[in-house]
């Protein structure tokens, strides 16, 4: 009896300090094709509502190198321990087949935070600050920099033409395609927001492929105007001077030189060049979009 009371305990010790329970993790199905690798990093901010946590990484052996960005957790038991400034390690699990491609699994604090450490959310440290300026060419071959979005509040998102994943570049030229219709349509809104894509992939995304890659979105009319969306690249270090103001990270993937391991960032800047607000992820809509547009115009 002694021996099963001992057994018992241990059990119960192993679920509140291991990896907090299986049963989050199993219900959501892993591929046989799904890559696994070591991981170990410092939680740098949480968004319990959305399972995601930012997290400074080291780098990542045979897939990327060390950075800050998103990750999903799927595991609920998470959300009450992990905190700014804790310490993980667990397994990144890569799944191309999966509703969401990568994520977080078999997590173990091996740092607590430190309780009297404020919490910070460097996803939205950039918010009333003036937007950099920048040097690009859009899809018409036409230089455009932060002054050409002068008077009018418009939001800026990035992406790279050949993603395959559909809740990421995807999604962001999709709701950015829906946004430009719904501005379109109004006479009002047409005349006061914007919208800009900048592809972080200039040796693919030429402005002519660009082009191409938004009359897709467009209903593949060739004759589509880019009035209120505009897609526009330029020379490497611009755009990550760019990416790197709103928190947005990108590497080409180690193992496949054609696609990027990135994050997500869509900001929204008023009619005086001011950053107003900062989406992280794809959890958002065009309408929330355009209403945070609307916000930043009459903020002005």
């Amino acid at each position: 009896m002694r021996k099963v009371l001992i057994l018992a305990a241990l059990a119960s010790l192993l679920g509140l300090f291991g990896c907090g329970g299986a049963s989050s993790d199993t219900a959501n199905a892993v591929s046989p094709t799904a890559k696994r690798y070591p991981f170990k990093g410092k939680i740098v901010s949480v968004d319990r509502a959305a399972k995601k946590a930012s997290i400074d990484h080291e780098a990542i052996e045979g897939y990327m190198s060390a950075m800050t960005m998103d990750f999903p957790i799927h595991a609920d038991w998470a959300w009450d321990s992990i905190k700014p400034g804790a310490e993980i390690t667990g397994e990144l699990v890569v799944d191309n087949k999966a509703k969401e491609p990568y994520f977080l699994e078999n997590i173990v604090i091996i740092s607590a935070a430190d309780p009297n450490a404020p919490a910070r959310d460097p996803q939205f440290a950039q918010i009333g600050q003036p937007a950099p300026d920048f040097t690009l060419t859009n899809q018409d071959a036409k230089k455009i920099t932060l002054k050409t979005f002068e008077g009018k509040a418009f939001a800026i998102t990035f992406i790279y033409a050949k993603c395959p994943l559909p809740e990421f570049c995807i999604k962001m030229s999709g709701n950015f395609r829906d946004a430009a219709r719904t501005i379109a349509a109004d006479p009002e809104l047409r005349d006061k927001l914007r919208l800009l894509t900048i592809s972080f992939d200039p040796e693919n995304d030429t402005p002519e492929k660009l082009r191409a890659y938004g009359v897709s979105y467009m209903g593949n009319d060739p004759n589509a105007k880019f009035d209120v969306w505009q897609l526009a690249v330029g020379p490497d270090a611009e755009v990550r001077k760019i990416a790197d103001f709103y928190g947005l990270r990108y590497e080409v993937d180690p193992n496949n030189k054609a696609i990027f391991n990135h994050s997500l960032r869509t900001a929204v800047i008023s009619p005086d060049g001011k950053v107003t607000k900062i989406f992280a992820g794809s959890d958002w809509t065009p309408t929330q979009l355009i209403d945070a547009l609307k916000a930043a115009e009459t903020a002005k």
